[in-house]
């Protein structure tokens, strides 16, 4: 733990605002059979000398976020990097006084995940403790306890269940969580409306497997808690997660005020949530009977009797898919579609396949793919740019797949009179809070360089050098792959957000990004 100068409150306390790192390990990549490290202090640290505790440091003037305070403090203490660690888990924050020492805590919680060697980590072998630590132990999370006998710091069960709450849920509960958490962690190739309905059905199962005899503030609380790590998850759908989460503790909460027994409350919060998700299936539906219309009043009656539209897009999306096969279906014109192949997963081709599959004689659809190099060239001649939403921030700027903003900015540049349009549910829109503040989601560089092999001579050893450190030195230069997924559009080049519940306007977007902020503080601000 680094030494700064804590700031003294008027209680006489002085003030440190700490991050707690927890260092997980699953065999066999199983969640379910996870262990935690545990770090003994040393006797040369200035508090809690000889007990188990988290990778701990304080927060100093010069680390951008907590995180960064994370990162910095777990390669002094272990001399692990990003190469061989990763993030999976944020736990919510708290305080706590520990007046035996006059000192007020500000904990601010992190999972991270160790990887083996054959990810490219360097494994438990990795791990070379600093003069701050005498050892650590790999334990079992659930047998992490307050005892004397344990010998942890203080509240360390606290700061623990806030990155592994499935320490309260009971076995059942915290195997589905667990599952739930990971499959919405590795699933890149599903869009944040099936993310969403993912979250809420593991909120649901959740509860299903909890003991549920009594319903209380601590049942509900860990329920809130299971949500708060839902929705952290994937920080780059986080918006979609979040909003159809909240939606779903709205929910919860309205029953378990009722005056009935407890059984009886998680019989009708089942129902209320598989409720939710069949609504949600008529999403799609809403937003593809707007698309056709605003075509028809902002693309045909604008350009005369047009017999084709000519519409760019790129990335798989359902909900598009789903408008692009209805618009070719019920408008009577031709429908020329460009697709941007959308590398490194190819999700464009994966659009293509989908829309090829559907066998009706009146869709007069003709696909064009491009790669993504080609922007320009798909880009010539189109009457409108079609592009999905994974998020939408406060001010009407859209979060998409790579590639978007190029796509965008080649249609301003041949194809001027283009109109852009955004496909999107309203509960893409994001919390109050700038771009910068949105998590960007950095990918493994291998997706990128697997495509390479049999046609970059050596590329068998760029694959092995990168993914063990993503920068090394090849033929005397660095080299860094990056994997990004998502870009911002700026809302200055959208000329219409169609939703589900119609057409929008970035006002539209300010008063459900300023709700979703009120609701996400009343059911996570005080955990």
């Amino acid at each position: 733990m680094s030494s700064n100068d804590a700031t003294k409150g008027k209680d006489g306390l002085k003030k440190r605002s700490v991050a707690g790192s927890f260092l997980f390990r699953f065999p066999h990549g199983d969640e379910r059979k996870a262990q935690v490290a545990l770090f003994k202090r040393s006797g040369k640290v200035s508090t809690y000398q000889h007990k188990f505790a988290p990778i701990s440091g304080s927060v100093e003037k010069y680390d951008a976020t907590p995180l960064a305070t994370a990162l910095r403090e777990i390669n002094e203490e272990t001399g692990l990097t990003l190469s061989s660690i990763e993030l999976f888990r944020v736990g919510k924050p708290y305080s706590f006084v520990d007046e035996s020492i006059g000192r007020e805590w500000t904990i601010n919680p992190f999972g991270f995940r160790l990887k083996e060697k054959s990810e490219g980590g360097k494994g438990e072998e990795g791990i070379t403790i600093d003069w701050e630590h005498e050892g650590f132990e790999w334990f079992n999370p659930l047998d992490v306890n307050e005892s004397d006998e344990f010998g942890g710091v203080p509240k360390l069960v606290n700061s623990l269940r806030r990155v592994w709450p499935e320490y309260d849920l009971g076995p059942r509960a915290a195997e589905v969580l667990s599952s739930g958490l990971q499959q919405l962690r590795d699933d890149h190739e599903s869009g944040a409306r099936q993310l969403a309905n993912l979250a809420i059905s593991t909120l649901k199962n959740v509860i299903v497997e909890m003991d549920s005899d009594v319903i209380d503030d601590n049942w509900w609380a860990n329920i809130r808690m299971a949500a708060w790590h839902i929705c952290k998850t994937r920080e780059s759908m986080g918006a979609a997660i979040t909003s159809a989460t909240v939606k779903a503790l709205d929910r919860i909460e309205n029953i378990i005020t009722q005056d009935i027994p407890p059984r009886e409350k998680v019989r009708k919060i089942v129902d209320a949530l598989e409720n939710q998700l069949n609504e949600r299936k008529s999403t799609t539906d809403r937003i593809r009977d707007s698309f056709i219309d605003y075509l028809r009043q902002h693309v045909i009656r604008t350009t005369g009797s047009k017999e084709t539209i000519s519409i760019l897009t790129l990335s798989y999306s359902s909900t598009i898919s789903a408008c692009l096969l209805q618009a070719a279906a019920h408008l009577g014109v031709s429908i020329d579609l460009r697709i941007l192949e959308s590398r490194p997963l190819y999700e464009g081709v994966t659009l293509a396949s989908k829309l090829l599959e559907v066998e009706n004689d009146s869709v007069d659809l003709n696909v064009t793919l491009y790669t993504d190099a080609s922007s320009a060239l798909a880009a010539d001649g189109i009457d409108i740019v079609v592009l999905g939403a994974d998020r939408i921030s406060t001010s009407g700027d859209v979060s998409n797949k790579i590639g978007s903003l190029p796509a965008i900015l080649c249609q301003r540049h041949v194809a001027p009179k283009a109109k852009v349009v955004i496909l999107s549910e309203t509960e893409k829109i994001a919390r109050p809070g700038l771009i910068k503040d949105h998590l960007a989601e950095e990918n493994s560089s291998t997706e990128l360089i697997r495509t390479w092999k049999g046609i970059v001579k050596g590329a068998d050893l760029v694959e092995r050098i990168l993914s063990d450190s993503e920068r090394d030195i090849i033929r005397g230069r660095k080299v860094r792959v990056r994997n990004s997924y998502f870009e911002w559009v700026p809302a200055m080049f959208i000329h219409a957000y169609i939703t589900d519940e119609g057409l929008w306007s970035v006002e539209n977007i300010i008063e459900r990004s300023n709700w979703i902020g009120k609701e996400t503080d009343r059911f996570f601000k005080d955990l």
